[in-house]
């Protein structure tokens, strides 16, 4: 476990913490190649907080979706300061194909904090290549300013080696990267019959990441055992389980409490220039938990680097899932079946089948990720979106969050129920397989 606090119930205050708050018993800057221990957590919170920015205002695509980007990012930043950890094993002995990754002189002298801001510079600036002008600049203008801050105490020969050594780091796992298939434009034609999938109101875009499911994971066979099996048998009777089904959504939706409504709200999540899409949500929540905890660097990477990995393995699982079962959206059931045919959900379906729930299936991988980290009984209150006028909720645990957010898209009006449940599930089993996989620091 990360840190103690598995006794502790703590209120996380603050909107996305500042991360100026560290003891000043602890420098800025160590002596080159004290153990990465040694540092704040900095850096690594002003390049969490940039990258939910990203996220959150560049034009969403295969790139920087579903848990993409904050995996191999972590994956950088851990791998950016793995030679100033003791006795720590390298990723690239653990995940799926990682070769390549370049080795630290020993002998000679690193500053990691600076090694870790340029690898996530570079990786950041890889990742979201389509990011506007603006947040080029800032990426820029954050990368110069980190390298002012923890330049002090490396000579010029350390702080160049350093920098050079993570933008290879960060080099290597973008090519690794590359290969992982999320760019596949095969053209694919939806299968046709009752209860598939159809293109919903009111976009009716075609489908979307069709072949998603097929991505290469991070962590070898990391959805074994995750897959929630097939869902109800499809049926327009009236009184059948999958009508019934329908019939809470729509019943739901007629209904709604305002807590309810709060609840679909808060976990909306749909990028839209303002949310930070469902893993964005959930990498905020942890960067408020590190601003407020303030570990140490190689602590704030190494959870950076499970929660990334655990939600982008889950996304993978459960577009599989989806792309197998190809169930149809509860607004085409409400509108055909149920006879309602100008019915629209509170929140707008996305372009994919219903079956697993995309949202609860992240949710699921991350609080159970979050979990091994700091506790099953970590108390916080997420203020991702006051600046948006949502407010803050409160939890007695991440998993009390995570299904939160799965039930969320049941009041959303964009999944049936089981889709929420089976989905919250199937993505704590993708998480577990990990935290039993992978050896982290």
């Amino acid at each position: 476990m990360l840190l103690a606090t598995t006794a502790r119930r703590l209120l996380i205050t603050g909107l996305l913490l500042p991360i100026a708050a560290c003891s000043d018993s602890q420098s800025v800057s160590p002596e080159p190649s004290a153990s990465a221990s040694s540092y704040r957590a900095d850096v690594a919170l002003s390049w969490l907080n940039l990258q939910l920015k990203l996220v959150r205002t560049t034009l969403a695509g295969p790139v920087n979706i579903f848990g993409r980007p904050f995996g191999y990012s972590g994956i950088a930043g851990y791998e950016a300061i793995l030679p100033g950890i003791p006795n720590a094993t390298s990723l690239g002995r653990q995940l799926n194909g990682l070769n390549g990754l370049p080795v630290a002189d020993k002998t000679l002298a690193y500053n990691w904090a600076l090694s870790a801001n340029a690898s996530l510079a570079a990786i950041n600036r890889s990742l979201f290549a389509n990011a506007s002008a603006a947040n080029k600049a800032t990426i820029d203008s954050l990368e110069a300013a980190n390298v002012v801050t923890y330049q002090a105490g490396a000579n010029a020969e350390a702080q160049a080696r350093s920098i050079d050594f993570g933008k290879r780091v960060a080099a290597a796992v973008f090519a690794w990267s590359a290969t992982d298939g999320f760019d596949n434009t095969t053209a694919y034609t939806p299968p046709t019959g009752p209860g598939m999938w159809v293109p919903t109101a009111p976009a009716f875009a075609p489908a979307g990441f069709p072949y998603w499911g097929n991505n290469r994971t991070l962590v070898p066979n990391s959805g074994a055992g995750a897959d929630p099996g097939p869902p109800l048998a499809y049926s327009a009777a009236p009184g059948s389980p999958f009508y019934a089904m329908a019939q809470e959504v729509y019943d739901v939706s007629q209904n709604l409490t305002a807590e309810q409504r709060a609840i679909a709200l808060f976990w909306n999540d749909l990028p839209n220039g303002r949310n930070f899409t469902a893993p964005g949500h959930w990498i905020s929540i942890l960067t408020q938990v590190l601003a407020r905890e303030q570990p140490s660097l190689d602590k704030a990477l190494t959870a950076y680097a499970k929660v990334g990995i655990s939600m982008s393995d889950a996304g993978i699982s459960c577009f599989k899932t989806k792309y197998t079962y190809n169930v149809l959206r509860p607004i085409s059931y409400v509108r055909g079946e149920l006879g309602h045919p100008t019915w629209l959900s509170l929140i707008p379906a996305p372009n994919f089948p219903d079956y697993s729930a995309t949202h609860a299936t992240l949710s699921g991988a991350a609080a159970e990720a979050l979990t091994s980290l700091f506790g099953p009984n970590y108390a916080f209150t997420d203020q991702n979106y006051v600046q948006f006028g949502l407010g803050s909720r409160s939890y007695t645990s991440f998993e009390q969050a995570g299904a939160e957010a799965g039930i969320s898209r049941l009041y959303g009006g964009i999944h049936y129920r089981p889709s929420c449940e089976k989905g919250g599930a199937q993505g704590k089993k993708v998480a577990q397989n990990i935290n039993a996989a992978l050896s982290l620091h």
